[in-house]
């Protein structure tokens, strides 16, 4: 009997549980003050009630945020806590920390932070930030219209019911990187659609913006 591969067990369990697709990668966001407030603010919370209106809200009310250096002159003279409605001094902390990262490496917009994170270097910067991680690297990356594989709690667990456990984060996220290859989906399409379905399973719907741009 031939052993499959991790690769091939996921693949089989997407087969099995989401079908073929397609499978449409997030969109994000054109705004940086939203990039980084999502970034910042989204771990661990109900994303379509709680995270995106607030975001939504923070662009309309911020527009000249658009880049990263007028979203730093908006959080010089403004309360990011009373604009996000979101009383954690933790995540509030984590958006200076990117935004003035950001601004030190002269990322002001989209495109710049999407070409900037095309090199290890700004990557390793970014890690260095307090309470950022690879996943919340990814999940920029996935932001600003990269197409990567951010593993969070429900990629795990998705992984986990097709029998693969136990791997660290890159790892793991090489696992699903072949997977996707193997299937023919792009790596962040096929996380968006494993992430939907795991969140529904859950009762807690969250989306990154499937369908275009936000």
């Amino acid at each position: 009997m031939t052993t499959r591969s991790p690769a091939q067990q996921l693949a089989a369990h997407v087969r099995t549980v989401l079908g073929d697709g397609p499978f449409h990668p997030p969109g994000g966001w054109t705004h940086m003050g939203a990039v980084i407030c999502d970034a910042s603010f989204q771990a661990r919370r109900k994303y379509e009630s709680t995270i995106r209106p607030r975001i939504l809200q923070l662009q309309a009310a911020w527009p000249d945020a658009a880049t990263v250096r007028g979203f730093q002159m908006r959080l010089a003279t403004e309360d990011l806590a009373v604009a996000m409605n979101f009383n954690s001094p933790r995540r509030v902390a984590t958006a200076h920390g990117i935004t003035d990262l950001l601004v030190a490496k002269g990322v002001d917009t989209r495109n710049d932070l999407h070409a900037w994170l095309d090199h290890e270097v700004g990557r390793t910067a970014l890690l260095a930030v307090k309470d950022v991680g690879p996943k919340t690297v990814d999940y920029i990356g996935n932001l600003v219209g990269r197409s990567q594989i951010a593993v969070d709690v429900h990629l795990r667990a998705f992984a986990v019911e097709a029998g693969v456990s136990g791997l660290k984060y890159e790892h793991l996220q090489e696992v699903y990187e072949e997977t996707a290859a193997l299937l023919g989906h792009e790596p962040g399409g096929l996380e968006h659609g494993v992430w939907r379905f795991m969140s529904q399973t859950g009762e807690e719907f969250v989306s990154t913006g499937a369908f275009g741009l936000w």
